[in-house]
């Protein structure tokens, strides 16, 4: 299956090399839900591949798509928790090292 650069793997999951929370959008997600840093983006992205997921999950607006993926995987409540958190560090209340 090709991807139709909908943009909800981008938003959806859970990103640990970008530090990216549950539900929050990728800070490299642009206005048209194309990758700004695609050609240095990191491996488990490159690895990514569309699949049976992505024709469950379409809808017509990227919100919608979101959260079909994730209610699919019993997510959403913890997404919602997470909305206002910048990192995977912050969205699961540990502390930030520096």
């Amino acid at each position: 299956m090709e991807c139709t650069c909908c943009g909800a793997c981008c938003v959806a999951p859970d990103i640990a090399a970008l530090d990216k929370p549950l539900g929050v959008r990728c800070r490299h997600l642009g206005d048209d839900n194309l990758c700004t840093i695609y050609e240095s983006r990191p491996q488990i992205c490159r690895d990514y591949a569309a699949d049976a997921l992505c024709e469950r999950i379409a809808a017509p607006s990227l919100h919608e798509r979101v959260e079909r993926y994730l209610t699919e995987f019993g997510l959403l409540d913890e997404a919602r928790a997470n909305a206002g958190a910048s990192s995977m560090r912050q969205a699961r209340g540990l502390p930030i090292l520096g």
